[in-house]
C-alpha cells in the first residue's frame, strides 16, 4: 500500500506507530488523550507529520529531571569498621 508521506505530509497510524516505536493502542490513547492531533477522512485516521514532531519536541526529557528514576548512591563514609 502506497503511503502519503512525501506527497502531502499525512501520515497513517502504522506510520506513526513506527516512527514513535509505539502500539496501535497506545497512539490510539494519546490522539483520545488530545496528546497527539489526529484528523479522520472517511474510514482512516491520519495524522500530519509536523505534529508528530511537535510532539516529539514537547516529549524530550531535560537533563537532569530523570533523578527519580535511580536510586541515590550510598555514601561509604557512614559505614565504618566499628562494628
Amino acid at each position: 500500500m502506497p503511503t502519503m508521506r512525501g506527497r502531502s505530509g499525512w501520515l497513517s497510524t502504522t506510520e506513526v506507530r513506527e516512527r514513535l516505536g509505539i502500539t496501535l493502542r497506545t497512539l490510539y490513547r494519546l490522539i483520545d488523550e488530545g496528546q497527539i492531533p489526529a484528523y479522520k477522512i472517511g474510514r482512516v485516521i491520519r495524522m500530519k507529520e509536523e505534529d508528530i514532531t511537535a510532539f516529539l519536541d514537547r516529549s524530550r526529557i531535560e537533563p537532569g529531571t530523570l533523578e527519580h528514576l535511580y536510586p541515590a548512591t550510598r555514601d561509604l563514609t557512614d559505614y565504618s569498621d566499628e562494628g
